[in-house]
């Protein structure tokens, strides 16, 4: 068997994962981002009083931010310093375009948290319904402000944390050929100067940059504990634990009036967030309701975790060492296309016929999100020289890969559930836009399907559009009940 083939932070500085395990700490990988991303409740909620000391930490910042708001006008250079912060990408976490380098916090976030300041955090620290203040409350108010740059943001205002967190862990386990000494700018925030400091840390180090460590416990992936999709979830429970007689008679009176037993859900959802509108107190409500529920969150976001370590750190591996002992795609022989469709089709023989099928289930149930069958297919790439571009956006949205080697040669590749309910519209529509404006006839649509059913809407859908000879659609079978194991094949 060939040499194992280097995917996570534990393979890079060569130590027992059980090591990284005990020490709490999440084993990125170090070949892409990993869709998971700190949640600021979790520090909130949490029984370690240095991750309380944390969450303080984060509102002592907004509370400064507000202040100078109330004070004076903010000039370009303080917007910049005080709420654009680029993504500190050395953690390997998040929802990366490419490798570990996302877009961290631009121009739409720093004005839409620097202009709901004085309304949104208006009673700040003091009178409030809920036991605390947090910064998620953003998420809810503003569209366009989501999980990731509530995440970059509590990131940053922990960055200190996690700088000691990993050195500690690299002066005391890791080998000292793997530890570099290295500046490192935007550490903490000095209130009497009003300005960001840099600070010299002891760090892992790989491919010229340093490597952040984050705690296990602060992580969690889907969304945030405090979201926008519980507020309407947990709409009527609510409002029910809304202590305010008048308050509640207000709400549930809007409510009523605005809706009844023909409404759709969407329809329903435009009459909670003008509510929302109409009665901003609400959201603190909706937060206090959270709070009190707290103790799920730890318990959701620890089985989050757990569920990814098992696809991400155990499934994927066996998919990476397949390609390392049975292919030479980590190697460049043809042209992007042919090269895109020998992937996909050893993707396809491996799942279809060689049991990996299994890496799509976890606790008998199946992947649901097409970003893991994207990260599968960027195993396949791994330490290739071509150009491999994931959720690439020319002006007519993002695709899935744009596989390059230099400006005249270039595939497409799309992927897609067959349980997606936009399927047919997508493939009516979708690549042939994409290809123009990406400047390649080049493409491929790969799709999953898990049950007969999928499979039956899939090739109807073919049909239809008279695409079920398309040499450019790929079929991949995933169910479950249909294979035969290959170990007793």
């Amino acid at each position: 068997m060939n040499k194992s083939v280097k995917i996570y932070f534990t393979d890079f500085f060569e130590i027992d994962s059980e090591l990284l395990e005990d020490y709490g700490a999440f084993d990125v990988s170090l070949v892409n981002d990993l869709p998971l991303f700190i949640d600021p409740f979790l520090l909130f909620n949490s029984k370690k009083n240095e991750y309380q000391e944390l969450h303080r930490d984060i509102l002592e910042y907004l509370m400064f931010l507000k202040k100078k708001s109330e004070t004076a006008e903010i000039t370009k250079g303080q917007l910049k310093s005080w709420y654009m912060f680029p993504e500190i990408k050395q953690n390997w976490l998040g929802f990366s375009k490419r490798g570990n380098g996302g877009s961290g916090l631009g121009n739409d976030f720093a004005v839409a948290l620097h202009s709901n300041l004085n309304s949104l955090f208006s009673n700040f620290g003091e009178g409030e319904v809920s036991k605390s203040s947090h910064l998620e409350k953003l998420c809810i108010i503003k569209s366009g402000v989501g999980k990731d740059n509530i995440s970059d943001f509590t990131t940053r205002l922990i960055h200190d944390y996690l700088l000691k967190f990993t050195q500690h862990f690299a002066l005391t386990h890791l080998d000292e050929k793997f530890v570099k000494e290295v500046r490192v700018s935007n550490v903490r925030f000095n209130y009497l100067t009003s300005s960001w400091e840099s600070d010299i840390f002891s760090l892992p180090f790989y491919n010229d940059d340093y490597v952040l460590l984050t705690p296990i416990d602060m992580l969690t992936r889907d969304d945030t504990w405090i979201n926008k999709a519980d507020v309407f979830r947990n709409y009527h429970q609510v409002v029910e634990s809304i202590d305010n007689d008048s308050l509640r008679s207000l709400i549930d009176n809007y409510f009523r009036d605005h809706i009844d037993e023909k409404t759709k859900q969407e329809e329903r959802n435009e009459v909670i967030s003008k509510i929302i509108m109409e009665f901003p107190l609400f959201i603190d409500y909706f937060i206090k309701f959270k709070e009190d529920h707290g103790d799920l969150a730890e318990k959701s976001s620890l089985e989050k975790v757990k569920d990814s370590e098992a696809v991400y750190l155990e499934s994927f591996k066996k998919l990476s060492q397949l390609l390392q002992d049975n292919t030479d795609f980590y190697k460049k022989t043809e042209d992007t296309y042919n090269e895109s469709l020998k992937r996909l089709m050893f993707l396809k023989q491996v799942i279809e016929h060689n049991d990996g099928y299994k890496i799509f289930y976890y606790r008998g149930k199946q992947i649901t999100k097409e970003d893991d069958i994207q990260i599968l297919y960027r195993l396949t790439w791994f330490a290739t020289i071509v150009d491999v571009n994931r959720e690439v956006n020319n002006g007519r949205g993002p695709v899935d890969f744009k596989i390059s080697d230099g400006s005249k040669d270039s595939t497409i590749i799309e992927f897609k559930l067959a349980s997606n309910s936009k399927l047919k519209k997508n493939l009516e529509n979708q690549v042939e836009v994409y290809m123009q404006a990406n400047q390649t006839s080049k493409h491929f649509k790969a799709i999953v399907f898990f049950t007969q059913q999928e499979e039956n809407k899939v090739r109807k859908i073919l049909n239809e559009l008279n695409l079920h000879n398309s040499p450019n659609i790929v079929l991949i079978d995933a169910r479950n009940d249909n294979k035969p194991s290959a170990s007793n094949a």
